[in-house]
């Protein structure tokens, strides 16, 4: 008796551990994960050439501002992205034809079996389609996003990326940008629109119980596909 209370003692305390564990897994509690290193992105350091006393490579500047200029500088894109689409089409097809083939005589008289008419023919058809479909879609992102200069074109553009990862109560959210800036357009408070990044490639998205509740199902997806045959 005593061995079979220790062993539902353990199974009890198994069972509690497994319902905390999943409680944590489900709620997305667990601490944070150690920051992985980072790596930062600097300028080539200049060659010394053999008789110059001057060196390639960014200049010092005395009086210039604290815009991003040169490759490891940070920058600020703020987020201003609007999209809206929306198309509609309405077609409608219909024919409708007949043809009739009159009673053929011999000899002054119609040819009949049995009392009727057995040369006399009409056929008919009638078809028509319609068809209607319209699709709306409209996307609103705004935020900022700070960046790091990683390359300088010879033209003074400036090649950035960056991303911001965001661990909420319920989920994962990620936004990555990249482009190509142009020096003239970044402001004095060392930011630029979103609207001004040229190639500008911008991701948002997110995982986690939210964006799995907006997630549709393997069966529904498979019910919404080309292999679908109705």
């Amino acid at each position: 008796m005593a061995r079979l209370s220790n062993a539902l003692r353990l199974s009890c305390a198994a069972g509690s551990l497994v319902l905390l564990a999943g409680c944590v897994v489900a709620g997305d509690v667990r601490p944070y994960p150690a920051m992985a290193p980072v790596v930062p992105v600097v300028a080539p350091s200049a060659e010394p050439s053999a008789g110059a006393i001057y060196a390639a490579g960014p200049g010092l500047n005395l009086y210039g501002d604290r815009r991003a200029r040169d490759v490891g500088d940070l920058l600020t894109i703020t987020l201003v992205e609007s999209t809206s689409a929306t198309t509609s089409a309405n077609t409608a097809i219909g024919k409708k034809s007949s043809m009739n083939i009159g009673s053929p005589s011999l000899f002054g008289a119609p040819v009949t079996l049995g009392g009727k008419d057995v040369l006399a023919a009409s056929a008919s058809g009638e078809r028509d389609f319609n068809g209607k479909g319209s699709s709306a879609q409209s996307n609103r992102l705004q935020g900022s996003v700070t960046v790091t200069v990683v390359q300088r074109l010879p033209n003074g553009n400036l090649v950035v990326q960056g991303q911001k990862d965001l661990r909420l109560n319920q989920g994962d959210e990620l936004v990555q940008i990249q482009g190509v800036v142009r020096s003239a357009d970044i402001a004095t408070d060392n930011t630029i629109p979103s609207s001004k990044v040229a190639d500008a490639r911008i991701a948002y998205g997110g995982r986690g119980a939210v964006a799995q509740s907006n997630a549709m199902g393997w069966l529904g997806r498979f019910f919404n596909s080309a292999l679908a045959p109705f």
